[in-house]
């Protein structure tokens, strides 16, 4: 008896699972979707981003289980890939400062 409760756990309902599962299969679809209707430039890229951010996000929530975890570890997982986007963000921005300048000072080169 003492086996079956260590066992038993939190249980979710399968009907989450299955919300889950179509909300994964519709985001699947707009992502295809942005292909095969052929939008180009920053708005395809920020589409097909936004739908992979969407999916990642309802998998590590549900079916990993993160949604139920305790606030620290939610912090220790996702702050630090957080402050990785914010550091490349800065890289992006000193490189466009970088390429300027060596421009400005240095000409276009032969």
């Amino acid at each position: 008896m003492a086996q079956v409760q260590a066992h038993s756990g939190q249980q979710h309902p399968i009907k989450l699972y299955m919300v889950v599962w179509g909300l994964l299969f519709v985001l699947s679809t707009f992502s295809y979707l942005v292909d095969y209707l052929g939008i180009h430039g920053y708005l395809r890229w920020f589409l097909i981003l936004l739908f992979m951010i969407l999916k990642a996000g309802l998998i590590v929530a549900v079916f990993m289980h993160m949604a139920w975890e305790r606030l620290a570890l939610i912090y220790a997982i996702l702050v630090p890939p957080v402050l990785v986007l914010v550091f490349v963000a800065l890289m992006v921005s000193e490189s466009n400062y970088t390429a300027l300048t060596r421009l400005t000072f240095f000409g276009a080169g032969p």
